[in-house]
């Protein structure tokens, strides 16, 4: 049972871990790393490496994503983002990787923003990406689905992400028709990814409108402000791991059907992706990590795809930083720091040849020890 604490009188809070909080117990075996793999599939599409890029313009352009997909993980491309708004947007990715970590970055964000979507650049980006010859993942918000989802699968995306800060299937208005996911997913030819979500419950019923994976988790990292806007912070470890419950009592539900947990949020290092994974995920939503590498669109900066919106920003603007290395040496290696910030995914197979685990779902096993 979890424990749950008195905080008042008539009032109960159940306590959560964040993956600070806890630690990966090795077993009695150990294993080779070369016979270890990272390997993972969503629906038909196999990845290399448990590694889903979030989809910010600071991180994610057609390019990156193409590059991205080519060393082995996911790049997803956000429709409501620059690249669907401006014809080029490099100029502006150049000037906004120049701002001072201020409130000013905040608004400039907000004015760039404002520019429309253009339906004819959605289809370009997702041309782009397809002649890179990966899996094209394209990013819809669930209050904008309905609108941009056509021009979406009629450009030819192989997954489509739908996402938010938060995201449920039971979505109530009396203002709008809502977004019936289960009814969408349905009429649907290709895997849908959906979240984010941060209990059970959700995560549950999430899965059961037929969802190919769910996000777990809000974003949130050092510069995400959902915590200060919302009042909304889910210890990431203890999130994962109700998901994973869902998943295992789904997969009873339906007889077999299994569905892939995307863990986002407070992941920076190859340690917390193994505890990620330990916990229950089949893969990481990785942001902030791939803003350092060389190349990247925004030059260093990083920003949450929620930190430009109009009335509610979540998320600070970070200062451009100097790189740390390739898009390769950030996901492979070589490392020549021992922080765990370069071979992000080399450290993922040690941490499992440690263990004696030979691939992402029997690492979901590993023991766990609270150390704080």
């Amino acid at each position: 049972m979890r424990d749950v604490v008195e905080i008042g009188l008539g009032k109960t809070a159940q306590r959560g871990y964040h993956l600070d909080d806890i630690a990966i117990v090795p077993s009695r075996r150990t294993r080779d790393v070369d016979d270890v793999s990272t390997e993972w599939r969503v629906d038909a599409y196999p990845f290399k490496i448990p590694c889903v890029a979030h989809p910010s313009d600071a991180t994610m352009s057609p390019e990156s994503a193409i590059a991205l997909g080519r060393l082995g993980g996911l790049g997803v491309l956000n429709a409501e983002g620059l690249w669907t708004r401006y014809e080029d947007p490099t100029k502006i990715l150049e000037e906004l990787a120049s701002l001072d970590e201020d409130a000013d970055a905040t608004r400039r964000l907000q004015e760039v923003y404002s520019e429309p979507i253009k339906p004819e650049l959605i289809a370009e980006r997702v041309r782009t990406m397809r002649e890179g010859g990966i899996t094209v993942a394209v990013r819809v918000s669930p209050q904008h689905t309905l609108a941009l989802a056509p021009v979406v699968l009629d450009a030819g995306v192989d997954l489509l992400v739908i996402q938010g800060t938060l995201v449920s299937a039971e979505h109530v208005s009396t203002t709008d028709e809502p977004l019936n996911l289960k009814e969408f997913i349905a009429d649907l030819d290709l895997p849908v990814i959906v979240g984010g979500c941060t209990d059970y419950k959700t995560a549950l019923h999430l899965m059961r409108t037929g969802a190919a994976g769910v996000i777990v988790g809000v974003g949130a990292d050092e510069w995400s402000t959902t915590d200060t806007v919302l009042g909304i912070r889910v210890p990431m470890a203890t999130a994962i791991a109700d998901a994973a419950a869902a998943r295992r009592d789904y997969l009873d539900e339906t007889g077999g059907r299994y569905v892939h947990l995307i863990a986002d949020g407070g992941i920076s290092t190859s340690g917390d992706i193994a505890k990620a994974i330990g916990c229950g995920a089949d893969a990481v939503m990785l942001g902030e990590p791939l803003s350092l590498a060389e190349g990247a669109p925004a030059g260093g900066a990083w920003w949450h795809s929620s930190a430009s919106h109009p009335q509610l920003p979540r998320g600070g603007f970070c200062i451009a930083g100097e790189p740390d290395g390739t898009l390769e040496e950030l996901l492979y290696g070589p490392a020549n720091r021992p922080d765990g910030q370069l071979n992000l995914f080399g450290g993922l197979r040690r941490a499992m040849a440690k263990c004696g685990y030979r691939d992402v779902k029997e690492f979901q096993k590993v023991a766990l020890v609270l150390d704080k």
